[in-house]
């Protein structure tokens, strides 16, 4: 899983260097396939349960499950690139929400504080807690900053098949819930709105979009329970340190 973590970071990396005004997302979902292809693996979403892409790319409000297409970024606009990719029968599934270009401040923020509850979630994936305790480390660094976390959609386990048991809300009290064990894969993704936490689902049966229309985020990391504490299988932040720090 870890091998197949790495391709989708490389996969993740170089759709981020393509990520600007004038872009269709059809172009990056054909830019990530035949990258994925060409590594000897398969984009895990194509043709998942009829879903048409190789990643999702979900613009502004819609938080999740975008069908790459036409849509064409403009500058100001954020974008959700959720990613699988199986190699060698293992999954690993990510996101990360990019900005296009200059973005406002309501925007900058819905991003820093979707990607910081996800590095918090990170350090309660560790034999002997509960599930509980990651939704709740989630849920109150969101609501603290006065944002929504989207409550109908959760992360899940991962591991031969895309999604396996146990289903992980964003949301949660400490303490509840199953303990955690050595060995154990999750995909935790939180995905909050600039405003309430309703949902709507598009015509197409997909697309899933905040009901008040509010910017929505999604950051996501498949993320390995082990003797040693966690294990980030998909550490796509750490390109993103570097090129911060250069």
């Amino acid at each position: 899983m870890a091998a197949s973590g790495a391709l989708l970071v490389r996969t993740m990396n170089l759709l981020a260097g393509k990520i600007r005004p004038g872009v269709t997302t059809a172009d990056l979902d054909a830019a990530a396939e035949k990258f994925i292809r060409s590594q000897g693996a398969v984009p895990t979403f194509k043709g998942y349960r009829g879903f048409p892409g190789s990643i999702c790319a979900s613009p502004n409000s819609m938080i999740v499950h975008g069908i790459p297409g036409p849509y064409t970024l403009q500058k100001g606009d954020i974008l959700s690139v959720d990613l699988g990719v199986t190699l060698d029968g293992w999954v690993a599934d990510a996101a990360r929400t990019f900005p296009v270009g200059p973005i406002s401040p309501v925007a900058q923020k819905l991003l820093d504080v979707t990607e910081e509850s996800l590095m918090l979630a990170v350090p309660e994936c560790r034999a002997g807690n509960h599930l509980g305790d990651i939704g709740h480390a989630i849920q109150t660094y969101v609501e603290a900053h006065g944002l929504s976390v989207v409550r109908s959609l959760v992360g899940h386990g991962v591991g031969r098949e895309m999604h396996e048991d146990p289903q992980i809300p964003n949301y949660g009290h400490a303490g509840s819930g199953i303990t955690l064990e050595e060995g154990m894969v999750f995909a935790i993704e939180p995905m909050v709105t600039a405003g309430r936490h309703a949902i709507r689902v598009a015509s197409d049966q997909w697309s899933i979009f905040s009901q008040d229309d509010s910017l929505a985020a999604h950051f996501e990391f498949t993320i390995a329970i082990t003797a040693d504490g966690p294990r980030v299988l998909t550490p796509w932040h750490e390109a993103k340190t570097a090129a911060a720090a250069a």
